[in-house]
């Protein structure tokens, strides 16, 4: 199934376009805030699976486009993401690394994007299969690694790019850079999540579109590397990479729109109170510098004006 946080943050599940209210079948779960109400319905998913279903399948919904989708997890105790962890078209494979981006980041459905005023070089989409975590993991193996799933979303893993400086470590943390949405596809609806489609467009242009079977770690042994640093906590989110090869960039008076198949499509806009530019269109030197090993994305990027 798939569930949504929706309006006041009540809690619905998809049926095709319609939203289903199912907030009075998590009560018995649910928590004071609308992330432990996420966070008690994924712990004790399966007490009150049964009672959701009956309600997908015969209660009553509402058009999808009449309601306000909010971030379906909307202040995750954690993000992790995976950095470099894609073949780029080319099979390439480098070793392991990662980072921790802010939960503040989280942003959902219709939300802004506001660029900060720093000194930045670019500001890049990097369109992502987002896991949500479902059990405490720590030190997992590979081959139990999915079952600390509990389902996916799609995320943005908005990322500033700066000349080498201190805030170069923060460039990926700003409020609002990890747009999300616009539900979480439970496990079972992704039997195969190396089989999936990432695509992103801006005002309507095609940017990403990659399949997860481009990944250089699956996603097993990326959970595997990361609890071997961390323990993961139900509702924290895991960012799993990126294919640089569609990168671009993110500028004043834009809709970016990010589809992940079999899970679902949702969009975000961004604002830039300095109204810097750049090139509109796929930033192919970043593209390249990835694929071919000569340096991180954005190095010769810099605003028009």
């Amino acid at each position: 199934m798939k569930i949504v946080l929706y309006d006041d943050y009540r809690v619905g599940l998809l049926r095709n376009d319609e939203v289903v209210d199912v907030n009075d079948v998590v009560q018995p779960v649910a928590g004071p805030t609308p992330q432990l109400t996420i966070e008690g319905l994924i712990t004790n998913f399966m007490s009150v699976r049964a009672d959701l279903m009956g309600r997908l399948e015969s209660g009553s919904g509402v058009p999808l486009s009449s309601v306000k989708l909010r971030p379906p997890v909307p202040k995750p105790g954690k993000i992790v993401a995976m950095g470099g962890n894609f073949g780029e078209g080319v099979g390439k494979k480098g070793e392991m690394w990662g980072f921790l981006k802010s939960p503040d980041g989280v942003i959902g459905d219709g939300d802004t994007v506001s660029l900060p005023p720093h000194d930045a070089n670019i500001f890049h989409h990097e369109a992502e299969l987002v896991a949500v975590i479902g059990h405490t993991v720590k030190n997992v193996k590979s081959n139990d690694a999915l079952k600390a799933i509990f389902g996916y979303t799609c995320g943005v893993d908005v990322s500033g790019r700066f000349p080498a400086s201190a805030r170069q470590q923060f460039a990926k943390s700003f409020d609002g850079f990890a747009p999300i949405g616009p539900c979480i596809a439970t496990w079972d609806e992704v039997p195969d999540p190396h089989a999936l489609q990432v695509r992103l467009w801006v005002d309507g242009q095609p940017r990403h579109d990659y399949p997860m079977n481009d990944i250089a770690h699956s996603i097993e042994e990326s959970i595997e590397w990361m609890t071997g640093i961390l323990t993961l906590h139900p509702g924290d989110l895991f960012f799993l990479g990126t294919n640089h090869q569609g990168i671009g960039p993110l500028q004043d008076g834009e809709h970016a729109e990010i589809e992940v198949s079999q899970i679902g499509r949702f969009g975000f806009n961004v604002s830039d109170p300095l109204k810097r530019r750049w090139p509109v269109g796929i930033d192919q030197d970043s593209a390249d510098d990835v694929r071919l090993g000569k340096g991180g994305p954005g190095m010769r990027a810099r605003p028009l004006a």
